[in-house]
């Protein structure tokens, strides 16, 4: 019950400033094009707060936290006496209404823009993309890729951290090659190319990474098989583990890695093992008895609450990436270009196929990302928030009649025709705008209650 209130106040605060964001940008530029905006709300329905500004413009938080809106003198809704005429959004020229419109998306870029560059100035902790097991036969195998390669570039763009090179090899789902430019262990300043074909290459987000898909994991420190925690609660503390055992044998099977205790483990829920640890130069055994957990797929695996011991991290494999105010602008600008660019290809994608409809993620989803990001620190949530922003500027510019999108589209065939569109063939549109954006919230919504 924690983590859910949690993670929907972070959602609210996350949806509040993204929302802020995108209506100050329409509120902003319609004032400076001389529009006169009688309402400035976050959220829907009934005001649970308002004022009415110096500017007469009324301010207001409604009871509906899902959005928001400015409301403009408009002489298609409104009664407009002479006096008015001239401040009504309608009675603008072309260049000015759109500007109005494509503010809202415009502030959203910026504010990721800023927030970006907030995390670059603060600096967040950071680990070399340095390659660790990589898998026999698998895409990345067959192109060459080695354990400790540094991957410097993933199609010529640059990737200092994991997240950069995630980010890179997500936005080539349905691809049918891409290159990784890597530095091998064994040589200072020699970089090589790798050409990863991917005419085979089978990715879901929802059980595995895209680097495990390809077919290699990260570099980690060694996991010794010494229990660092356990659980007093769990099934590792029941059974008499105790912080500083190490794990010899399960069930008379020596184990030589930390994977294999995991595996074993997981394969035997509720069903009692015969485990042998070394505690204080001495041979113990124990009855263990996993507890059961049921996955997002419905699989039921075991697990005790224990955990190892992990070494250092080699010095020169971690940094923090961090920079100059000035030098932090150009980053977080870079950061927010890779971001749309990656957005607009997903959304490409998922258009002709390349990517399912199930990876629509709908608020349940948003939600629990906010309240994961907010409680690892202020860096991940303005990180969270600079990616939503984007997502959130790149969704109101989808043509759609009732997005932002859509009335620009109204407004290029009004520049083409010399006319405004007739209000019947818009009335249409955002009917069918609407259908559209309802089925679509229905199957994100329907996928993440699948994945609860």
């Amino acid at each position: 019950m924690t983590d859910i209130i949690w993670n929907l106040a972070s959602f609210l605060v996350a949806l509040g400033i993204l929302v802020a964001v995108h209506e100050y940008g329409h509120f902003w530029v319609a004032r400076r094009c001389g529009v006169k905006v009688e309402k400035f709300s976050i959220g829907f329905g009934k005001s649970i707060w308002s004022r009415v500004g110096k500017d007469g413009t009324e301010y207001s938080l409604s009871i509906i936290p899902l959005g928001g809106y400015v409301k403009m003198l408009d002489g298609r809704v409104d009664d407009l006496s002479d006096d008015d005429r001239p401040f009504a959004f309608d009675q603008k020229p072309l260049w000015q209404r759109s500007s109005i419109v494509a503010a809202g998306p415009a502030f959203n870029f910026l504010f990721a823009i800023f927030a970006y560059w907030l995390v670059f100035l603060i600096g967040v902790p950071a680990v070399k993309p340095v390659v660790g097991e990589v898998f026999p036969d698998s895409i990345a195998a067959q192109a060459g890729l080695e354990s400790n390669m540094e991957l410097k570039a993933v199609s010529g763009i640059k990737t200092a951290d994991w997240e950069s090179v995630n980010m890179q090899l997500i936005s080539h789902i349905g691809d049918k090659a891409m290159t990784l430019t890597v530095a091998p262990s064994d040589s200072i300043g020699v970089e090589e190319i790798k050409q990863l074909d991917l005419e085979n290459w089978t990715f879901d987000p929802e059980t595995e990474s895209a680097m495990k898909s390809l077919g290699f994991v990260p570099f980690r420190p060694q996991i010794s098989m010494t229990l660092a925690s356990v659980s007093d609660s769990g099934a590792g503390g029941k059974a008499g583990l105790v912080s500083g055992d190490t794990i010899v044998s399960i069930d008379d099977k020596s184990v030589a890695s930390w994977q294999q205790i995991v595996d074993l483990i997981q394969g035997s829920p509720e069903k009692a093992m015969t485990i042998e640890v070394e505690r204080d130069g001495r041979l113990t055994t124990l009855s263990l008895v996993p507890d059961s957990r049921e996955l997002e797929n419905g699989k039921i695996i075991g697990f005790a609450g224990i955990a190892p011991q992990v070494g250092e991290w080699p010095d020169n494999y971690r940094f923090d990436l961090q920079f100059g105010p000035l030098e932090a602008i150009a980053k977080a600008s870079d950061k927010t270009i890779q971001v749309i660019e990656l957005t607009m290809s997903m959304l490409k994608k998922l258009i002709v196929g390349d990517v399912g409809i199930n990876n629509l993620s709908g608020p349940i989803s948003i939600a629990k990302g906010a309240g994961t990001t907010a409680d690892y620190g202020l860096v991940y949530f303005l990180g969270f928030l600079a990616l939503i922003s984007v997502n959130l500027g790149i969704i109101n510019l989808v043509p759609l009649p009732m997005l932002d999108g859509g009335h620009l589209l109204f407004f290029a065939i009004e520049a083409v025709i010399r006319r405004p569109v007739p209000e019947k063939i818009q009335e249409m549109g955002y009917r069918l705008g609407g259908a559209v954006i309802f089925a679509l919230m229905t199957v994100a919504i329907f996928n993440d209650f699948a994945r609860l």
